[in-house]
């Protein structure tokens, strides 16, 4: 019988693990303590089977992971805020993911197609090249973008957890029993990571974008917008294949070199978290399948 295949995300101190319909959160408190939080999620795929077909199960899975991430941020904040202070209510968490979706959608989306506009009178009649420079270029800016977060001080203990999670994640995998020892020797990149999977979907919208012409630069950033479910679903679907067939392994080789910026070395108290989180999770499966 496989092992599960669990998913995972950093949050504020602490690590969310996923497993089907199975949610947890461990969070380092103040008090040096590990809160838990537990969750029976309802993917769209159990209630509506068509959710399940290739490509659609994808940009479902996209955003549903966007959802998570959200809720699960404010989860971990409140978990991790010292008692004296105000909790972070939902409002305030839906405009600061707003205001941070609205940056993402001009910095990777509007800025690029506004700079190549430097170059339309040279390549006019070359709408291809000028779909693959706009690609290039928003691939740029994700790269220096992911450079210089992984510069800040303040994201270095967030990227340690990252890497905590695919430490434990590894170490579940391999078979052996979940102890910080045991996790400590495996690495901090892993092939199902959220930044292989970006990646993927930059080099993918590069590609797709290019058959679709070069109107104008609303129509373009309404049209690339409009495409990104697709292009998610598309990645989504890569993924898949690079975990099953080696031939498409290949695939994931650059973002596990991207890894190295957004994961840190973390240490026994981080790897502790992450265990408690994976064995929460895998304890709801167990349960679910007695």
């Amino acid at each position: 019988m496989s092992k599960p295949r669990i998913g995972g995300q950093a949050v504020i101190e602490g690590i969310m693990m996923r497993h089907q319909n199975r949610l947890a959160v461990a969070v380092r408190t103040p008090a040096n303590e590990i809160s838990l939080y537990e969750e029976t999620l309802h993917p769209l795929g159990e209630k509506y089977p068509v959710f399940k077909l290739p490509i659609l199960r994808g940009v479902v899975a996209f955003i549903e992971a966007l959802v998570i991430g959200v809720r699960t941020l404010t989860i971990s904040a409140n978990l991790a805020m010292p008692e004296e202070e105000e909790e972070l209510s939902g409002w305030q968490l839906t405009l600061t993911v707003g205001a941070a979706l609205l940056l993402g959608i001009g910095l990777f989306f509007l800025l690029p197609t506004l700079l190549v506009r430097f170059f339309e009178t040279t390549l006019t009649s070359q709408q291809i090249l000028l779909n693959l420079l706009e690609g290039c270029i928003r691939l740029c800016i994700f790269l220096l973008y992911l450079f210089l977060v992984s510069r800040l001080k303040e994201m270095q203990r967030v990227f340690a957890y990252h890497g905590a999670e695919h430490k434990v994640i590894a170490c579940f995998e391999a078979g052996e029993a979940l102890t910080p020892e045991n996790a400590r020797k495996y690495t901090t990149l892993h092939p199902r990571c959220g930044t292989s999977f970006l990646l993927i979907v930059m080099t993918v919208s590069i590609v797709l974008f290019s058959f679709f012409g070069w109107p104008d630069p609303l129509q373009r950033l309404l049209l690339r917008l409009a495409l990104l479910p697709l292009v998610a679903g598309i990645s989504y679907e890569l993924i898949q294949l690079a975990g099953r067939y080696r031939f498409f392994r290949s695939l994931t080789a650059p973002g596990l070199w991207l890894q190295r910026l957004t994961t840190r070395e973390p240490d026994d108290a981080q790897l502790e978290v992450a265990i408690k989180s994976i064995e929460a999770v895998l304890a709801g499966v167990n349960q679910r399948e007695v």
